[in-house]
């Protein structure tokens, strides 16, 4: 049964082919290497013994990405992870967000529509939900107006699959991630990205190797215990199941909307100060970090209830902040 991943060389979409793959899915990446390097493909092939197609294709390209259909109308499902993620980018960026994320999606779902695919599951994310008005967070909690662009091209993105489904009859899971972090435990795949990360854990990890002289920590006057953003963060492998479980609801038709959404985190939240404790507890190391003034975009406080994936979609989480932590160095250890 083939799959289609797009964004699968990046960090969660690489552990997702993973994942895939040890279940015996047939998968196919596409992705324009905006973000990612085409040695992830070597990574997924050492883990799993067997390299998946991969086809280098910018989704804004509309004709690329009809032609790519054209050969491939034979696809079972689609993963959609291809877009640009960073809070604080998006809030310098905002056009190239909207032309980046949204295009990719429009010409993904125009290209369904046109060959007869109809089972799709959209990587989306906690930030539609804003500042929430309490803790933690359910998927019937309103989606706020969004705090930066890259929260609301998520926003748009569900509402974009919800307007088509009224029309077409596409199957959808919509995941809202909460924040992924660690590594695979082979040291093989994990968090890359390409120039100055936007993300925190990369940050910390290059800040502990010697690749960053020291961390900056964005604000400590937020409404929290230790005036640090609260978070949730969930293990990215423990994410990457959690699109096969979807995957497996969708294709089993066990679905009992056109578009279903479910929260993706951990169930707890940890403070930026308190995730600088516990990576200095598992690796002995001592960050240097300053405090710096709060970035554009970022809320006080988030995590998830995630009740509803465990119960519908079979999944949960099963590493500790520490094992996320560990996983990370091990990862920016092992490709210094």
């Amino acid at each position: 049964m083939k799959i289609l991943v797009t964004g699968g060389l990046g960090f969660i979409g690489s552990h997702t082919v993973v994942e895939l793959q040890k279940e015996g899915y047939e998968v196919i990446i596409i992705d324009n290497l905006s973000n990612s390097e085409s040695s992830v493909l070597e990574g997924i092939t050492a883990i799993t013994n067997q390299k998946p197609a991969f086809h280098q294709i910018d989704l804004r390209n509309k004709a690329a990405v009809d032609q790519f259909f054209d050969s491939h109308s034979d696809i079972a499902g689609i993963i959609h992870f291809a877009a640009s993620k960073a809070v604080g980018e998006s809030t310098k960026e905002p056009l190239f967000y909207y032309e980046n994320n949204l295009f990719s999606l429009i010409n993904i779902l125009s290209a369904m529509k046109e060959h007869g695919l109809d089972k799709f599951i959209f990587s989306s994310s906690c930030t539609v939900y804003g500042q929430a008005d309490s803790m933690p967070i359910t998927e019937e909690a309103p989606v706020k107006k969004a705090l930066s662009p890259y929260g609301n091209t998520k926003q748009i993105g569900e509402e974009i699959i919800a307007d088509l489904s009224a029309v077409y009859p596409l199957q959808s899971i919509l995941l809202r991630y909460f924040n992924p972090i660690g590594a695979h435990e082979s040291g093989l795949i994990g968090e890359s990205p390409l120039g100055v990360p936007y993300n925190l854990i990369p940050y910390i990890t290059q800040t502990a190797i010697g690749k960053r002289e020291y961390l900056s920590v964005y604000g400590d006057d937020y409404n929290t215990a230790d005036g640090t953003c609260v978070r949730d963060y969930i293990h990215v492998i423990d994410l990457a199941k959690a699109h096969v479980c979807a995957l497996k609801r969708l294709l089993k038709q066990q679905n009992t909307e056109q578009t279903e959404i479910f929260n993706i985190g951990n169930g707890k939240g940890y403070s930026v100060l308190e995730l600088i404790q516990s990576f200095e507890r598992v690796t002995g190391i001592k960050l240097n970090y300053k405090i710096e003034k709060r970035r554009l975009g970022d809320v006080d406080q988030a995590w998830a209830d995630n009740t509803k994936s465990q119960q519908t979609l079979d999944w949960k989480p099963t590493q500790t902040l520490d094992d996320m932590l560990a996983s990370a160095w091990k990862w920016e250890q092992k490709n210094k």
